[in-house]
């Protein structure tokens, strides 16, 4: 999805330190030799400590209809990672003033599916979030509520649950949060 109708959207590349090196439009970027790249990454918690997941929607060029964490996009040139984490729980979830607390800001990762490669220096937020949602049908086929401690438990190890089938960055991203201590006050309500 572009920022606005008439632009095309841009994704900030970066060298091995995390450093900009330019910019490729979107639409070009996601391949099997995809650049390092600027991301970030969202979880949102309900007041009772339950993560909001999302599932892709099918329509999507990289790992469609696959499970995920609240929300994850990409900076646009110039913008701020919290402001494009704001940016997109809008675009995506329909929700406005979601306070965010960065958790892990130099998360790394790079992974594959069905020929796209996913290579990125992503900051993680996390948040509360008191609304419901307003999924966006373009970026999101399905919402759902689930218990943080048996998507925690899968991170860790394979469960023979849904959890299994997230995806690789939200299982990685959510192993991680669980060293982090401010996740206690997110997802034990």
């Amino acid at each position: 999805m572009s920022l606005e109708s008439n632009t095309i959207e841009q994704v900030v590349l970066l060298d091995d330190e995390g450093r900009s090196i330019g910019t490729m439009p979107k639409s070009c970027v996601h391949t099997a030799n995809t650049p390092l790249h600027s991301a970030f990454s969202i979880f949102l918690f309900d007041r009772n400590g339950k993560m909001l997941a999302q599932q892709r929607a099918h329509s999507k060029k990289t790992w469609p209809g696959i499970w995920s964490n609240a929300c994850c996009g990409h900076p646009a040139p110039g913008e701020s990672h919290q402001t494009a984490a704001r940016r997109r729980i809008r675009q995506e979830l329909g929700i406005d003033n979601i306070e965010l607390k960065l958790a892990l800001p130099d998360f790394r990762y790079r992974a594959e599916f069905q020929g796209i490669v996913e290579n990125e220096i992503c900051p993680v937020f996390i948040g509360l979030c008191n609304k419901q949602p307003i999924p966006n049908p373009t970026e999101i086929a399905a919402i759902d509520w689930v218990n943080w401690n048996d998507f925690a438990e899968a991170c860790n190890r394979k469960t023979n649950s849904r959890f299994d089938l997230f995806s690789p960055w939200s299982l990685l991203e959510g192993k991680q949060l669980q060293q982090q201590a401010v996740i206690e006050s997110y997802a034990f309500g």
